[in-house]
């Protein structure tokens, strides 16, 4: 028998070396809508990876200019938080697009946040929800993709973030402002 807190009932196929595992996959495991539950996760996930990207950001990086006329961090995270509140939007049926001014450093990082946890309160309502096809393929991939570029600015600002296992890391849905849990694994 395996003791594993997330294997229950492992038993072996007659006959063979196989086992057969029974998973629990803790309090999350079975939401009441699958999408939106599987929405919420991703941008749970979206808030652990910005917030790594961001967090001990050297002084001047917000303002840091990559080779190329690539949009400066401030200006990515920016953008990030009109996707948020764009997809706010889209999932209440509407379509417009709005581009806010970039603020200063901390307070597009607040915003950002703000963004996504308006969303999420959003996708924990009742509330009918619009396109969640629209939602992945238009803002949200979008962020995720943005929420990389940040890392990568780190990387050509000289102050790189280190490698995780994000496979283990501990990311719950409804988690979804700066403050998040410590890596369990840097690579």
């Amino acid at each position: 028998m395996i003791s594993n807190p997330l294997i229950s009932n492992a038993s072996q196929l007659p006959g063979s070396d196989i086992l057969r595992f029974h998973f629990s996959l803790g309090e999350n495991s079975v939401p009441s809508d699958p999408q939106r539950q599987l929405l919420r996760h991703l941008i749970a996930t979206l808030a652990y990876r910005t917030a790594k990207a961001l967090r001990g950001a050297p002084e001047g990086f917000a303002d840091f200019q990559a080779t190329g006329g690539a949009k400066t961090p401030v200006r990515v995270l920016a953008h990030m938080g009109d996707l948020f509140d764009w997809a706010l939007r889209m999932a209440k049926g509407g379509k417009e697009w709005t581009e806010a001014t970039p603020l200063a450093w901390e307070q597009e990082n607040a915003r950002f946040f703000a963004t996504l946890k308006a969303f999420d309160d959003f996708l924990a309502s009742d509330a009918p929800l619009q396109s969640v096809e629209r939602l992945l393929q238009g803002p949200i991939v979008d962020a995720i993709t943005h929420a990389g570029q940040i890392a990568m600015l780190r990387r050509q600002a000289g102050s790189p973030i280190r490698a995780e296992a994000f496979f283990i890391s501990e990311i719950a849905v409804g988690r979804v402002g700066a403050d998040q849990a410590p890596p369990k694994r840097e690579l």
